[in-house]
């Protein structure tokens, strides 16, 4: 299967995982406590990974999946077709404002991103795109935004990261034109699609980033570790991601 025919089926699956949300969330939100107090997940976070698991073990059982729930969190390895799939970015958001979360699917392959999808539930902005296939909200087309440098734009940053002035971080925000926290990976890299903001740094698990690093590379961005190495899709990560000319002054 083509790259372009996977990805019609895939944003198929997450408009049905999308409305599943929306139905779920007039309910009464189940909602408990994983590492820490704040470190939450909701029935829908377990229904909507249920539903795309489902979904892509009914079409491609031989692929292996990682996931935020269910014990899908580990893998030995990215060898061969890899989903990774959260569910809801950004629970937080979900719980107490209902909006400012995303459903997120990257496609990888031997540990390369061939696909990558972002759904913006609650504004019914679907952020898609790969290799080859160009980036796209919806239908539309995007351009790529401008190679800015660390001096000229908005940062997304963490607050805690920020808060503790983890590897200087303060610094570069101060340096810039000013830094921003939404609270969900997909809507920073949202962000960095359409030129709102330059870069992001973070601490991020696999799924967190992969969907958006696949996108954001076809814009001409760069990823890695916040030490500089790539990314190893195991556990948290401290993340960067930017502009070429902003990642290269700030990785200095």
């Amino acid at each position: 299967m083509t790259s372009s025919l996977l990805a019609q089926k895939v944003k198929i699956w997450i408009y049905e995982a999308g409305e599943l949300v929306q139905e779920l969330e007039k309910g009464q939100l189940q909602v408990s406590s994983k590492s820490s107090r704040s470190d939450l997940v909701t029935n829908v976070d377990q229904e909507v990974q249920r539903f795309l698991v489902a979904k892509i073990e009914n079409e491609f059982s031989e692929d292996k999946i990682l996931a935020e729930e269910d014990g899908k969190s580990s893998l030995a390895d990215m060898s061969g077709r890899v989903w990774l799939i959260d569910p809801i970015d950004g629970t937080i958001n979900f719980v107490f404002q209902r909006e400012n979360f995303a459903i997120m699917i990257g496609v990888y392959e031997d540990g390369i991103g061939k696909l990558g999808f972002i759904y913006d539930v609650m504004r019914g902005e679907l952020y898609w795109g790969g290799a080859g296939l160009g980036i796209f909200c919806n239908e539309k087309k995007l351009e790529s935004p401008k190679n800015l440098g660390a001096k000229d734009g908005l940062w997304s940053v963490n607050a805690g990261m920020y808060a503790q002035n983890i590897n200087n971080i303060q610094a570069i925000g101060e340096s810039s034109m000013g830094v921003r926290m939404i609270g969900s990976a997909g809507l920073e890299f949202i962000s960095m699609l359409r030129g709102k903001t330059i870069g992001y740094i973070s601490n991020l698990c696999p799924w967190d980033y992969a969907p958006g690093v696949v996108l954001i590379k076809e814009f001409g961005f760069k990823a890695s570790g916040l030490d500089g190495l790539a990314l190893v899709f195991d556990g948290q990560q401290r993340f960067i991601a930017a502009t070429a000319q902003a990642y290269n002054e700030v990785m200095k």
